[in-house]
């Protein structure tokens, strides 16, 4: 019998030599590595995977990257991170074969509308409602926070279909198509210039019941499964040393002329081995996870990797001094250069999102205290009482 971690890291090697991502258009490179099995290695085979250990996703990357091959979770984060593992879990055998391949070329792009203005860190007093009609449901409301709806083709929508059940019992769970006309995508500048974020306007957006992703009223339980995801990708850090937010600092460090900081080079060793620590947990973590779905745990790589990422940062701006007061962002669009995107002071300013995004950081501090170390919960009084009895700004 084949050795699991063998038959991974065998086909990665034949992927690349067979599609050299240097001269393989994106897609097509990525439509060749779903076939291969190696999108998400626990996947079933003919969705994506190989049937394999999910803690062996890291040896096909690690020889994907080391070619130079694309990323889909740079590319399509809420489609790779989250949707495709909702999915799996929760949809049918229909949506299987007409969402995952696409979703992982990065041909369709998803986003996730959860937040609102008035139910962010309180997920499950959303008000966005899906009524029922003949042919599906309608959905109105309004989302927010939501990166990539002015891009994405699907969205996960989770919505209120019984309001006179506790707040956690009368949500379902549903994929919205973002090309419906009752969806309307609006910008919001941020920090950076930029927009990546919009508000999401539903009105009477149609909803197709064969598009739903688990029982009516059992909304709560996918969208754990999303969450959970979520913040395992985002927080599952770099597979190789020395890369990601570190890597920058680490890169401008090598151009610094000589005579360092000696204050400054103190701090970049200090940095260097949180992410080590950081890179090392997420490997532990996801060797010993097997094949169980993602767990609260991976809140704790979330956390720590968006602390760190804010820390790594303003690290490179204090290294650059004066010339870390200079932001060329404040022109960008969504069409504009992208290199004013890879800029390090760009780059400290979209990481003030990043205790945000995905979780607060309390609300994590608080997953951590009550699901993996056991402590007591915070009081919530609204718990058993009917939604719409529950007091609302």
């Amino acid at each position: 019998m084949t050795d699991p971690a063998r038959l991974v890291e065998e086909t990665a090697r034949r992927l690349v030599a067979e599609h050299p991502p240097a001269t393989t258009p994106p897609a097509a490179f990525l439509g060749a590595r779903f076939d291969a099995g190696l999108a998400w290695v626990h996947f079933p085979p003919g969705l994506g995977g190989l049937g394999v250990a999910a803690g062996l996703q890291g040896v096909a990357d690690a020889v994907v990257a080391a070619a130079g091959g694309p990323d889909p979770f740079d590319l399509n984060p809420m489609g790779y991170g989250m949707a495709a593992p909702t999915l799996l879990a929760h949809g049918s055998a229909a949506l299987h074969e007409r969402l995952l391949r696409p979703l992982y070329t990065c041909e369709e792009i998803w986003c996730q509308l959860f937040s609102e203005p008035g139910a962010g860190s309180d997920l499950a007093g959303l008000a966005t409602r899906a009524v029922r009609t003949a042919d599906g449901w309608l959905a109105t409301g309004q989302k927010v926070w939501t990166s990539k709806a002015h891009e994405a083709r699907w969205a996960l929508l989770l919505a209120r279909t019984d309001p006179d059940v506790p707040k956690h019992k009368g949500l379902t769970y549903f994929v919205l198509d973002m090309h419906d006309p009752g969806v309307e995508v609006r910008p919001l500048r941020q920090l950076t210039g930029d927009a990546e974020f919009n508000e999401v306007w539903l009105r009477d957006a149609g909803l197709d019941d064969a598009w739903r992703l688990g029982e009516v009223g059992a909304g709560w339980r996918v969208a754990m499964t999303t969450l959970m995801n979520e913040r395992n990708a985002i927080g599952g850090g770099s597979i190789v040393r020395g890369t990601g937010s570190i890597g920058d600092a680490l890169a401008l460090w090598r151009d610094q002329p000589e005579p360092r900081d000696p204050v400054l080079r103190d701090r970049l060793v200090s940095l260097f081995a949180r992410a080590d620590a950081l890179r090392l947990t997420g490997v532990r973590h996801a060797a010993g996870r097997g094949d169980a779905p993602a767990g609260p745990l991976g809140s704790l790589g979330k956390l720590v990797g968006a602390e760190l990422n804010q820390a790594v940062y303003e690290f490179c701006v204090d290294t650059l001094g004066m010339a870390g007061t200079r932001h060329p962002g404040y022109d960008i669009d969504p069409g504009a250069d992208p290199a004013a995107r890879e800029s390090l002071t760009w780059k400290l300013l979209r990481s003030r999102a990043n205790t945000i995004e995905g979780g607060t950081a309390e609300v994590l501090r608080g997953v951590l205290a009550e699901r993996v170390l056991g402590l007591p919960g915070d009081l919530r009084a609204d718990k058993d009482r009917p939604w719409r009895e529950v007091p609302r700004g």
